[in-house]
This record gives structure tokens, sequence and C-alpha cells, in this order.
């Protein structure tokens, strides 16, 4: 995540984001539903997740490599985008979907919704930028939010053995992206939001077939379930395909901290969509964690103001 001075966020770039950013919180519902109602394992799930997402991701690299007026890419590029691609789409993803297997879908984007505050420790660690005073009350404030709210789900959950393995999974899923968010803002520039998209999608996909494939697990496991390729094709399109392209979209237009601002609609669009569909309780440690982790947030990437385009 790139540290920007003054940046007018444009209309388009704004609701563009603010829907990404929405579609993106699904994820973690459908993800819930699709372990309730089948008994497909989370590595399969996301296999079939990506076979889905596939024939898209491989129409726009198509596209946009039959682009003449796009540069070619070096072979750095290439590297730094599968990289990314396999911490943005695999890791985080993998660890993603395993975790929702232990913890709440509304405590998952709570942990995930860390992931702007390790990209600014990455800058400030790795790139050497400097940290301000407000990043640093915004960092206090979003793990103090995190700390309230745990302490309320293990309250409700303490009975629940693989509580924290599933909540470690969610930090790592944060990690992960994080990196991702940090690559890509940087890539993007040169390499253009939609190619590499779809190129990072692509290595992802890759990397998630050739782990399927040698955890030795059958192909007939992906056709069994009660409407389990619905929720597969639900999740690929709604809450992958569309989002990545928007949010990357967003990316361009308004770059990587303003995304930031405007996604932290996610945790409240998850946590209301969980207790409306799924039927987690919203309590008030919850409440008061979400609003300090959103502040927090808020703090991070506050350099901005609503402009026309």
């Amino acid at each position: 995540m790139t540290i920007q001075k003054h940046h007018t966020i444009s209309v388009a770039g704004f609701v563009i984001t603010l829907l990404g950013a929405i579609l993106f919180s699904t994820k973690a519902i459908i993800v819930k539903k699709t372990f309730a109602h089948t008994h497909i394992d989370a590595l399969s799930l996301l296999t079939l997740r990506m076979i889905f997402s596939l024939p898209f991701y491989i129409a726009v690299a198509l596209i946009t490599s039959g682009n003449k007026e796009r540069t070619l890419l070096t072979n750095k590029q290439w590297l730094y985008i599968v990289v990314m691609g396999l911490f943005g789409y695999y890791l985080s993803s993998l660890f993603d979907f395993i975790g929702l297997q232990y913890v709440t879908a509304g405590l998952e984007r709570l942990i995930l919704f860390l992931y702007p505050t390790f990209a600014v420790l990455i800058n400030s660690i790795v790139f050497k930028q400097k940290m301000t005073h407000v990043q640093r009350w915004a960092l206090m404030l979003t793990y103090t939010g995190i700390a309230i709210a745990y302490a309320g789900e293990l309250r409700i959950d303490f009975g629940n053995a693989k509580f924290l393995w599933g909540s470690f999974l969610i930090f790592l899923c944060a990690i992960t992206y994080s990196i991702y968010i940090v690559g890509s803002g940087k890539l993007i520039p040169a390499v253009g939001a939609t190619r590499f998209t779809a190129y990072a999608m692509l290595a992802a996909t890759a990397g998630i077939f050739i782990h399927f494939t040698l955890s030795g697990k059958s192909l007939q496991l992906l056709a069994t379930g009660n409407g389990l390729w619905w929720y597969a094709l639900l999740l690929a399109v709604a809450a992958t395909v569309i989002p990545t392209f928007l949010i990357s979209n967003g990316l361009k237009r308004i770059g990587s901290n303003n995304v930031a601002i405007i996604s932290s609609i996610g945790p409240v669009s998850t946590i209301v969509q969980a207790h409306f569909i799924l039927g987690e309780k919203i309590f008030p440690e919850q409440v008061t964690g979400t609003i300090l982790v959103i502040a927090g947030v808020l703090l991070i990437g506050w350099r901005s103001r609503i402009g026309p385009e």
C-alpha cells in the first residue's frame, strides 16, 4: 500500500470500490452456507471456486494480451505478478477458507480487515516509509478493536476447540493479503489493473490446482453435495471475479489507501449479513470492536476528499 499525500476520490472510483467491497463481504457468508449444507472441505471448495472463475480470467488475459498498445512485461514483472497472485488469492484464500470452518463470518471479516494496518507496517519496515503519529494511533485503535471483539467471540465460542486455530489462520490470511495489496499497489501503475488482476488470478489458480492434485483428492468430490455447484458458482462470480476487477479498477482510479478507507464498509456488511442470513448474534463487544477497527483504518488512509471525476 503506497502512502498518498493528497488524492481526490472520483465519484466513479468511490462507487466501484464500494460495490467491490460489499460483494467481497458476501464471500464469508457463502462459504459458511456451503459448509453448513454440504460435506465439502476447504481445499475442494476453493478448487471448485477457481474452476468456475478460470474462464473469466483466461478471457480477460487473452483480451489484454492482444492489445497492441500494451508494453511487454519483463521477466521480473512476470515473477512479481506470479508471487503476488500466490500470496493474494492462493495462500490467503486457503487460510481464509480453512479458518472459516472454525470462526464466525463476522469475526473473520474483522480479523481480515487488519490488512491495511499490516500494509502500513510492511511499507514502514521493508520500504522505510516513515510512520506518522496519526498512523500509530490508528494501529492502536484497530488492534484494540480486534482485542475487544475477539474477547467477546471467545466468551461465546469458548467450547470451540479449534476457535484459536481458525483465528490464527484468518490472521495469516490478513498478512498474506496485505503483501498482495502492497505489491499490487506498486505493480498496477506499470502493468495495468485489469491485466495484473487476470494474470495474478491465473497464477493463484495454478497454485490451487497443483495443491488439489498433490493432495490426492478426487474430482468426484467436486460433484457431490446438495446445491454445491450453485454455491460455488455464486462464490466464483459474485464474490470473486466481479469484485476482484472492481477493486483493481478502484486501486487504479483512487489509490490503495483510499480503497482501504471505502472498504471499511466490509466488516459492517458481513456482520449484518451474518446476522440475518446465518443467524449469528450481534453482541456489544463486536459492535465496539468494529467501530474501533473502522476508525483505525479511516485514520490510516484519511488523506482525501470526494470530488468530481
